[in-house]
């Protein structure tokens, strides 16, 4: 499919199976000239195919289809508009807006149905003819699993655009995160994986531009092959290979953002320029008779994967970005629209199935977002393995915890053991819960503990847009601070919130620019700033940074903290111990009365190697104190705890045996987070000399 280099010329191969006639256009290496119109002469069932010779590398190209203009049936077919390959590895040119992209006259009286007759060749980019041909140096994937797996969400320009240390040149672009600052810094925090915000081809909605603006965040796919050329300079799948070679050598997969649930051609009343040219009935869901989109995406239009062209285009597109790019894996967004059969969600439904059989598929690392504005949109939990899901819930309940709501501690217990409640279930491993406090969509964590309310005012919408429960606490003054206290403040509850994080069983997702207290300005929706806003400012104190690189150092250093089997309390066959110990302050279990006290802050817990799993003698014990100072009570063992991490003191490195004349009573500062560790196996009292 797409354009093929064969000896001597290009194969060209297309989609369609209501057009009655599909021709080729070849263009000059401007994009503005036409210089041919080929008509293709061959068709093998819904496959449109042809052999150019005398073409190659750097062709730009596109696609006019015929056939009939009956938006009432579906058919949106409109020969003036020159359309996109969807198996371009390349686009030219910018997308130039003008009404003339529109398959319909802007205006008219009949709406969506009347028919366009201008030619929207001079608007709309250009497909390039590509040689894919790379020298990876023996490249190979680092294969990290699961269980030693941190991530971390970044956009290459946000990420790379303001860093001082780049060339200048090389700021925002594929190149930069290559660089050795770049896999240098994400070595520090201890970082296994990026996971770039969508670098597939996409374009600038025309209501952003009209205010200034840009599609920052990249949820408008055009191409699924072609990396978005404003990233790139010269070459830019060659760039991006050759930065994922560099964060291989250094270590680091590479996961893509993926948006294969809708177009950027929007509803009935966006624009003309690829699938919906092509073969509208056949790529879209459409409903009432044909004229208008399903939008589970809530972006106007939603793919239709149970169409075996559509789904074979989304898994070809999948096999590409592995074996052309060698990407490590996909987080896919609003995932439970690529679920839905005609019946619902279906965790066994074609794509999913497709995806799991597939032998290109099965090593790389496949993360939902499982859900969306669709009927049955919420769907955490219900993925099938080896499908990883983002948490909402710990999220939410992570800060609600922090925050001081009343009642969070079963809440908290919840989260730290992997949402067992959600993903225990068919066999998936406890990694499966994707963690993360922050993610692009929302507050940065500096703005998390400065605001309890959005100011996207920026984005143009009198700041209707984005959600309006953060569960945020400013810590007593709203916005920027210099008062000591409060940023002291401020600075401890970033400190406990990444400490969750990072000591929780699941699989950990840090925001890029969380380390170094990046603020968007209260802005939780920045999707069309691609500007200061969203651009990280590396002149920030780095002290958080070590502070997250101790947490992944000690998070390495235990297995008992990223355990691919749920705990559940049940005793281990080695020490007949409980894998799982709950803890109040005073040392004892906590009863009923105390789960469903609303003033329970002060939770600590035993943990170990799963009773199902191997019988190691790793053994940490866990105090997280949302209230006030406490008097504390360790465990009894016949060996001694080290203090490991005291949130309120991050720049103690050195672990320290805890005395066994405090043992029996440690003071713990208010709002804090500490791990102790057993330096010796734990024996239950039965099994001690």
């Amino acid at each position: 499919m797409g354009a093929s280099l064969v000896p001597g010329g290009v194969n060209f191969a297309v989609f369609s199976a209501h057009a009655t006639a599909l021709e080729l256009c070849l263009y000059a290496a401007d994009g503005r000239r036409e210089l041919a119109r080929l008509p293709f002469a061959h068709r093998s069932g819904d496959i449109w195919h042809m052999e150019v010779a005398g073409i190659g590398p750097g062709q730009a190209y596109g696609f006019r289809a015929h056939g009939p203009y009956e938006p009432e049936r579906g058919h949106r077919f409109n020969p003036h508009k020159l359309l996109l390959d969807p198996y371009a590895r390349g686009l030219a040119g910018r997308l130039r807006w003008s009404d003339a992209v529109m398959g319909y006259k802007i205006g008219a009286a009949r709406g969506d149905l009347s028919f366009d007759g201008r030619d929207s060749g001079f608007a709309v980019p250009k497909s390039l003819v590509v040689d894919t041909a790379f020298d990876w140096e023996g490249d190979r994937p680092p294969l990290t699993p699961w269980g030693d797996t941190v991530i971390y969400e970044a956009h290459v320009r946000a990420l790379t655009m303001c860093h001082p240390g780049l060339p200048p040149a090389l700021r925002g672009t594929y190149g930069a995160l290559g660089h050795p600052l770049i896999t240098g810094h994400l070595r520090r925090l201890g970082v296994t994986a990026i996971e770039l915000l969508p670098i597939q081809a996409y374009f600038d909605d025309r209501f952003l531009m009209a205010k200034g603006l840009r599609n920052h965040w990249g949820y408008n796919t055009i191409g699924f092959f072609a990396p978005e050329p404003r990233h790139g300079l010269r070459d830019p799948l060659a760039e991006l290979k050759g930065a994922v070679k560099a964060l291989h050598r250094a270590g680091i997969e590479v996961i893509l953002d993926v948006v294969y649930n809708h177009t950027g051609e929007g509803d009935e009343w966006g624009p003309t320029f690829g699938f919906r040219g092509l073969d509208n009935a056949s790529y879209y869901r459409t409903i009432h008779g044909g004229r208008y989109y399903a939008n589970d995406a809530g972006t106007g239009n939603t793919l239709d994967l149970t169409h075996p062209a559509v789904l074979r285009m989304v898994m070809d597109s999948l096999r590409y970005w592995v074996e052309e790019v060698h990407i490590d894996g996909f987080r896919f967004d609003l995932a439970t629209v690529l679920g839905r059969e005609a019946h619902g969600f279906d965790p066994q439904g074609g794509f999913f199935d497709a995806i799991r059989q597939d032998p290109v598929l099965a090593p790389v690392k496949l993360i939902a977002e499982p859900w969306d504005i669709g009927p049955g949109g919420y769907q955490l939990g219900a993925y099938p393995a080896p499908f990883a899901e983002w948490n909402d819930r710990f999220r939410d309940g992570v800060r609600r915890f922090w925050r001081g709501d009343s009642g969070q501690a079963p809440e908290l217990a919840r989260r730290l053991l992997g949402s067992a409640e959600k993903f225990d279930h068919s066999r998936r491993p406890a990694t499966s819960s994707v963690n993360f406090i922050t993610s692009h969509d929302g507050f940065t964590l500096e703005d998390l503990v400065s605001f309890t309310v959005k100011r996207n005012f920026a984005n143009g919408e009198d700041n209707r847009d984005g959600h309006d429960d953060n569960h945020a606490d400013n810590m007593g003054v709203e916005g920027p601070s210099e008062d000591p206290s409060i940023r002291a403040a401020r600075d401890l509850r970033k400190r406990n919130l990444l400490a969750v994080l990072m000591l929780s069983q699941g699989t950990p997702m840090l925001l890029s620019g969380d380390e170094i207290g990046h603020s968007q300005g209260g802005n939780n929706n920045a999707y069309a700033q691609d500007n200061e806003t969203t651009r990280l400012n590396w002149q920030h104190d780095g002290a958080l940074v070590d502070f997250v690189a101790r947490l992944t150092a000690l998070r390495r250093a235990h297995p008992v903290l990223r355990q691919a089997r749920f705990l559940h309390a049940r005793p281990r066959a080695a020490d007949g111990l409980p894998d799982v110990i709950w803890r109040r302050a005073d040392g004892a279990a906590p009863s009923p009365e105390d789960w469903h006290n609303p003033g329970f802050r002060c939770l600590g817990v035993e943990l170990r190697m799963a009773a199902e799993g191997p019988d190691a003698a790793d053994a940490v014990f866990l105090m997280i104190n949302g209230g006030g100072a406490q008097r504390v009570t360790l465990p009894d063992t016949a060996a001694r705890w080290w203090h490991v991490l005291d949130t309120t003191r991050p720049d103690i490195f050195e672990p320290g045996a805890v005395p066994a004349a405090l043992a029996g009573g440690l003071d713990l500062p208010a709002q804090s987070v500490h791990l102790f560790q057993a330096t010796a196996p734990i024996l239950s009292p039965e099994k001690r000399p």
